[in-house]
């Protein structure tokens, strides 16, 4: 996010690092099966657990460093703080050593600070060695990019309005250019997966509203989960993004703050039958403050 602030939302950034909480019993509990753990029922359907962590990207330079825009040719799209870094690596690696499920899929918001942070969570669960010393991607040796595909997905932008991008810093003709292939060759060699269309094909138009961004965000995580409903996700945004994945699919709340590399985890059964498909509806099992994502429930 930006460095503002909304009413009845937790839309704002942290001038200084928070630390995500560590905790020692497994995010999810172990009654939650692996989602390729299967069961069948008579009439040949196979019920799965699907689950989706949304995550927010590790500290943006422009929080820690106020000189930086004014030299910045995209003074919109600052990369992360080296502590950022570190932080995100060390989400991936929390993710490997206590989630009871594999994440199969990640998907990436194309700006910098976000490329950055799936770049270096996905080197943390490639990993081949897992030193436990490990404190960024450039302590992995090798990796096994057989074990995460990622693709960016406009759907996961930053609200693309003045509420989250101040206009003296925004694009003077209103236009957000990315170079896909440029921004793809800052993920694991090896990880991105050429195959996969998106599900925005276009980023939203410039001042769209804060309903619209959060309309954006709910859609999207729903689609994403109906195209892979077999796979586990790891969806890499903003802190709207973040706070929509909990108020979205958990009644009467409302989302106060998101630290940086914070995430939510959302879960549903799925049954798959020959080539269709049925899911319930999203529980959200993250507790106010527990990953980072601090909200209030009516």
């Amino acid at each position: 996010m930006g460095r503002t602030g909304l009413c009845n939302c937790f839309i704002a950034s942290f001038p200084t690092p928070i630390s995500i909480c560590r905790r020692k019993k497994p995010l999810i509990p172990w009654r939650k099966l692996n989602l390729m753990a299967t069961s069948m029922d008579p009439s040949g359907t196979k019920t799965y657990q699907q689950n989706v962590l949304v995550m927010r990207h590790g500290d943006r330079l422009d929080n820690f460093d106020q000189e930086w825009e004014k030299t910045a040719d995209r003074p919109w799209d600052p990369p992360l703080i080296q502590n950022g870094l570190n932080r995100a690596f060390g989400t991936g690696r929390e993710f490997r050593t206590r989630l009871p499920f594999p994440i199969h899929r990640v998907f990436v918001s194309p700006f910098l600070r976000c490329i950055q942070t799936a770049s270096e969570v996905v080197a943390a669960l490639c990993s081949v060695d897992d030193d436990p010393n490990a404190k960024s991607s450039n302590d992995v040796i090798a990796i096994d990019p057989s074990r995460v595909k990622v693709s960016i997905e406009y759907g996961l932008c930053e609200m693309l309005n003045k509420t989250a991008i101040r206009i003296d810093v925004a694009p003077k003709d209103g236009i957000f250019r990315f170079d896909v292939p440029q921004l793809e060759a800052l993920l694991p060699s090896g990880t991105v997966d050429p195959t996969v269309e998106p599900v925005y094909k276009e980023l939203p138009q410039w001042e769209e509203t804060v309903w619209d961004a959060r309309s954006r965000y709910e859609r999207i995580i729903k689609a994403l989960a109906d195209k892979y409903p077999s796979q586990n996700l790891l969806l890499v945004t903003h802190g709207e993004g973040v706070g929509v994945s909990v108020s979205a699919f958990k009644e009467d709340t409302d989302v106060i703050e998101v630290d940086y590399c914070a995430y939510s985890e959302l879960t549903r059964q799925v049954s798959l039958k020959n080539e269709s498909f049925s899911a319930g509806n999203f529980e959200v099992l993250t507790e106010s403050g527990q990953t980072g994502v601090t909200y209030i429930a009516e």
